[in-house]
């Protein structure tokens, strides 16, 4: 493997990770979020013991053991991308969950007892009426939990996934004798640590701005729907 296509491929599993792990975050954090306001006191207990003992564990614990557990527990071999993507999403659904339940709080419960009120059951009340006002209000925090899950991708590098947080140690595997005078290439090719670490932060940075512009166009667009 040449060295831009290394670079191509981190840079995919990097991605991989965030929009699958994203997606398993977002799908049960809902639902978790869902549980920690429900009326049934069964779906609240499950729903905090879910967040709390996740949130409180190490991503890193909870990681390991995805990575080396859970193939002994199924008896057969697995694809570590997506054991770590299966791991950061059960892991940041636990914070998508309380930024979710945070937005419900903000609906003023008079709606939510209107729509009771008119015969609307639970899950009419929750998809109708207060999830749609609620996403509203957490777009700036769920923004910053899916950057927080960006940058957590590079904990996965510890266990043989190729991302860019694991780049500088592949490279170091293809590395060729010789040194380069292109800054650029010293970049790439790994031969100057520091430059490398600063292409890789730089990455970071467009994506994070990325999320960062998005995150202004949500809002703009819903406050002109309010």
């Amino acid at each position: 493997m040449d060295v831009p296509q290394l670079w191509l491929n981190a840079l995919q599993g990097t991605l991989i990770l965030f929009f699958a792990g994203g997606a398993i975050a977002l799908v049960l954090g809902i639902i978790v979020g869902i549980m920690r306001v429900s009326p049934v006191p069964i779906a609240r207990g499950v729903g905090a013991v879910y967040v709390n003992w996740i949130r409180n564990t190490p991503l890193t614990l909870v990681m390991f053991f995805f990575a080396f557990c859970i193939p002994i527990l199924a008896g057969s071999r697995m694809s570590s991308l997506a054991l770590a993507t299966a791991a950061l999403g059960i892991y940041t659904a636990t914070y998508v969950a309380e930024t979710i339940r945070s937005g419900v709080n903000t609906v003023p419960v008079g709606q939510a007892e209107a729509a009771r009120a008119i015969g609307l059951g639970f899950g009419q009340v929750m998809s109708l009426v207060v999830l749609p006002q609620a996403f509203r209000s957490v777009i700036p925090p769920m923004v910053s939990v899916f950057i927080a899950l960006l940058k957590n991708t590079t904990v996965a590098a510890g266990f043989s996934v190729l991302n860019l947080g694991s780049v500088n140690f592949y490279l170091n595997e293809i590395r060729e004798p010789g040194r380069s005078d292109n800054i650029l290439q010293q970049m790439m090719s790994g031969e100057n640590l520091l430059l490398t670490l600063i292409l890789i932060a730089l990455i970071f940075v467009v994506l994070v701005l990325l999320l960062a512009w998005l995150q202004r166009v949500l809002e703009k667009k819903w406050k002109v729907e309010r």
